[in-house]
This record gives C-alpha cells, sequence and structure tokens, in this order.
C-alpha cells in the first residue's frame, strides 16, 4: 500500500496584519478621545460669555443661556466672588499707600501739630491737612510768611513723590472783608490757596496734580460762634485724593 505524503505546513507570513489593524485602530480611538477632549464646546463658551456679561453689566443677555439654572447660579457666585476678592485686595493696597502717605507727612509736619496748627486725618475722600491761617499768613493777607516756608517744602517732598490729585482749598471765617485787594472773603480765600499751590510747584509738585479752590466761609469746621472758633475755621486745607475717589472739584471759585 502506498504511503500517504506527509503534509507539508507552511509559515503564515500575514499574521502580522491582525497585530498591525488592532494597533491601528487603538490609535484612531485614542485619538478620537483626545480630540473630543480638546475642541471647544462653543455653546458653553458663550454661555460662560453671556454670564460674564451679566455679571459685570447687569445687562441681560440677548442669546438663550443653555445652562441650568444651578450651574448659572455656581458660575456667577464664582464670578463675583473673584471680583470681590480682587476689589478687596485693590482696596486694601490703598488703604496702606494713603497711610504711609499720612504717617510721612506727619513726620515732616510734627511740629506744627504738637502747636496744634496742623490737623492730619485719612477719611475716604483721602488724606486731608488742615493748617491754621495763622502759622501760613498775616491777617488779611495771602503771602506766606517765611517761618512756615521750611516745613512747606517738606511737605513738598513728600507730595512731589505721589501721582495723584491735590486738592487745596482756602477758607475764611464769616467776618467780611472788603480791601482794595480782596473785596470779599471769595477773593481771600482764593488767594490763599492760591499762595500754597504756588509754593508746591515751586519745591517740584507737578502743576497737573494741583487745583486752588477759594471756599470763603461756606465750610466751616466749628460754628462761628467765638474767637476760638472763628480762628479754627480760618485755614487752609490740602487733600490728597484718594486713587479710588473720583476727582470732585469743590463748589466756589478755582484759580
Amino acid at each position: 500500500m502506498a504511503r500517504r505524503k506527509k503534509r507539508v505546513e507552511h509559515d503564515n507570513h500575514d499574521r502580522w496584519l491582525i497585530s498591525y489593524a488592532d494597533f491601528v485602530t487603538l490609535l484612531f480611538a485614542f485619538f478620537v478621545v483626545m480630540y473630543s477632549i480638546s475642541s471647544v464646546n462653543e455653546g458653553k463658551y458663550k454661555t460662560f460669555s453671556d454670564s460674564l456679561s451679566i455679571a459685570f453689566t447687569n445687562k441681560p443677555s440677548s442669546v438663550p443661556i443653555n445652562i441650568a439654572p444651578n450651574e448659572q447660579e455656581l458660575l456667577l457666585k464664582a464670578l463675583v466672588d473673584r471680583r470681590t476678592a480682587r476689589l478687596g485686595e485693590q482696596q486694601r493696597k490703598i488703604q496702606d499707600r494713603m497711610r504711609n502717605l499720612a504717617n510721612g507727612l506727619s513726620q515732616v509736619m510734627s511740629p506744627l501739630i504738637n502747636q496744634r496748627m496742623v490737623s492730619i486725618n485719612q477719611t475716604r475722600r483721602g488724606v486731608v491737612l488742615d493748617i491754621s491761617e495763622s502759622s501760613l499768613f498775616k491777617t488779611g493777607e495771602a503771602v506766606l510768611q517765611p517761618g512756615v516756608l521750611d516745613v512747606l517744602r517738606q511737605v513738598s517732598a513728600v507730595l512731589s513723590k505721589e501721582e495723584l490729585p491735590i486738592e487745596v482749598e482756602g477758607h475764611t471765617d464769616d467776618i467780611p472783608i472788603a480791601t482794595v485787594q480782596f473785596p470779599s472773603n471769595w477773593e481771600l480765600s482764593s488767594a490763599r490757596a492760591s499762595s500754597v499751590v504756588r509754593m508746591l510747584i515751586d519745591n517740584g509738585v507737578p502743576a497737573r496734580s494741583l487745583a486752588a479752590v477759594g471756599l470763603a466761609s461756606n465750610q466751616p469746621l466749628v460754628p462761628n460762634d467765638s474767637q476760638e472758633n472763628r480762628a479754627r475755621n480760618r485755614r487752609v486745607t490740602i487733600i490728597i485724593v484718594s486713587p479710588d475717589m473720583e476727582r470732585v472739584t469743590a463748589p466756589g471759585n478755582a484759580t
């Protein structure tokens, strides 16, 4: 009986195609997932933009918001909290800056402060210096006395380092004046404020930062019912306006 020929098995050289196809499929799936993660959801992006508009302008959006109400509330709360924190930090920096300015002015004006000729206060409007008229001028005059010039030079050195609006106000008591040079307290208070402004400019304070205002007797510190109170009301006030306050010129004559 004839012997059956032994079957010869051939190697399958195409088997690698199966592994390669699996690998390509996995790569394709991987890049699809990566693309889906990185692609911007235009609807969500528009919602976010509209929410910003509502939060910062209080204007309703013309585009319907396709986000759940609770998600809107959380998003707006996060935006408001962030804005509040930023404003709070800015306010703290401004307060520190104005406090340092007040301390610097207190140091250079300490002799007059000790004599109760000068008071320095930090208010919401800014740093306010009230300088007694008697330390600056003779009665009925608007020429600065020599004895106060050195102190004002030191004040100018402090103020020249600050790029802040500075308002100089002249104040009188309620006793009328009628001279050739000053027909009324309006002219006297304006001239005194201008004298201080010129002194500050001559000693390095930028002119663009300054304003001189004459207020006559219209803003007294205390009632004009005694000689002592009238003396307190006759003053020059220097206001270094805080950065977060809009500069407002007080009613009266400005020069």
